[in-house]
């Protein structure tokens, strides 16, 4: 009975070991992208509720004028904002609904298509999508978004919550979205170069 070469033999397992590997990522694939929807959805709905919660306790605080929170650094004070984050672009409450929309929507499209994602990005912008929401939320009930924060040592529009949010999440969503891809594309530089070595030996050994 001929045995096969050794080298055969290695070059069918590799195949082997590949196609389980290609299985077991895919499979590893669809639990993380269903727990990254998951995750998203439950710091969206979370960023929602603290941004409500503290806009109706703004409210009712405020109903007997402003107050002092953090003495020559925070005060708050009650004011009604029809425009975007930070007061900028005031009267275009229908536009910023639509806005909010389509951002919204992109941030699920990014979260659910973006492979390997790490959570640390998911939880970032569902903080903004979040934001965004609860802005949102805002001008369809009430026509206004509700701001409630100033600060006292700089001449800076009243802002929420939900702004910060927004603002916060972006920056550090680019950010951490630059390390992601540069650590990402090192690695499939490195796979390259490692499957044009076995690949090399593949054929000096035939």
């Amino acid at each position: 009975m001929r045995v096969p070469p050794l080298t055969c033999l290695v070059r069918h397992l590799d195949e082997d070991m590949r196609e389980v590997c290609s299985l077991d990522r895919r499979l590893s694939m669809f639990k993380s992208t269903r727990m990254r929807i998951v995750f998203f959805w439950l710091v969206v709905i979370i960023a929602v509720l603290i941004d409500q919660a503290t806009k109706a306790a703004a409210i009712e605080v405020l109903e007997d004028g402003p107050k002092v929170l953090i003495p020559h650094v925070v005060n708050l004070i009650h004011v009604e904002n029809t425009g975007a984050a930070f007061s900028i672009g005031e009267g275009a409450n229908p536009l910023f609904i639509i806005v909010a929309l389509v951002f919204i929507g992109a941030a699920c499209y990014f979260v659910v298509n973006e492979k390997d994602l790490p959570f640390n990005i998911v939880f970032s912008v569902g903080m903004v999508a979040g934001g965004g929401l609860g802005n949102m939320i805002d001008r369809i009930m009430n026509g206004s978004v509700t701001d409630f924060l100033s600060f006292a040592f700089i001449n800076f529009p009243v802002f929420n919550v939900a702004d910060m949010f927004v603002t916060v999440g972006i920056a550090y969503t680019c950010v951490a979205y630059w390390l992601f891809d540069s650590r990402r594309e090192r690695e499939r530089e490195r796979e390259r170069s490692l499957g044009d070595g076995v690949s090399g030996k593949e054929s000096h050994d035939a």
